[in-house]
């Protein structure tokens, strides 16, 4: 049975799952309501360094850049409509694959043209994250977000950081404005 997070909880993954390699981090969504215009969710991981940057524009893994440099970090791609139950998004991390200069792994969900479209999350229900042993389909971790994010335009979901050799999952639940270019400039990602 998964252990159930709340905001700001954290969860050791290498002492609730021994041996554990490979997770699946799987993002959910409904729409709350609308503005007529379909909400376009979008997942994100970024590859932060001890700096709490990204060592370079390819540890940033998105819909239009699949796989990290390293290979540990895939995004399974792009669903432009959350509908029906369980994961819209989902992301393959691959623990040992992971360089050891990369401390956390950020996961994000931005609204695709949400400011053209003059949408937020407060239109956005049921948005939960989960950890998943690939190797065995069993759900490690969940954190669903309650809170009414009624202006952000970008959410960092949870994080999987390392600490010292522990792999551990944060349940984060933090909006920003500014959508997906307002977290590449928090992180050091080039957007020009």
């Amino acid at each position: 049975m998964a252990v159930l997070l709340k905001k700001g909880g954290s969860l050791s993954l290498s002492k609730t799952e021994p041996g554990l390699t490979r997770i699946l981090v799987g993002l959910g969504w409904q729409e709350r309501a609308t503005n007529g215009e379909e909400l376009d969710l979008d997942a994100s991981a970024f590859l932060l360094g001890g700096s709490g940057k990204v060592r370079r524009d390819e540890d940033f893994v998105f819909y239009h850049q699949l796989v990290s440099l390293c290979g540990s970090v895939t995004h399974t791609g792009d669903v432009k409509v959350g509908t029906g139950e369980g994961d819209d998004e989902a992301i393959e991390i691959e623990l040992t694959k992971v360089p050891e200069k990369i401390e956390r792994i950020v996961i994000c969900v931005t609204i695709h043209d949400a400011e053209v479209q003059r949408q937020n999350f407060g239109q956005v229900s049921d948005a939960f994250i989960r950890i998943v042993n690939l190797d065995t389909d069993g759900e490690i971790a969940r954190f669903d977000l309650s809170e009414d994010y009624s202006t952000e335009t970008a959410m960092i979901f949870g994080e999987i950081y390392r600490q010292n050799s522990e792999w551990k999952f944060k349940a984060v639940g933090q909006g920003f404005s500014g959508g997906l270019e307002g977290l590449c400039h928090q992180f050091g990602v080039d957007v020009a």
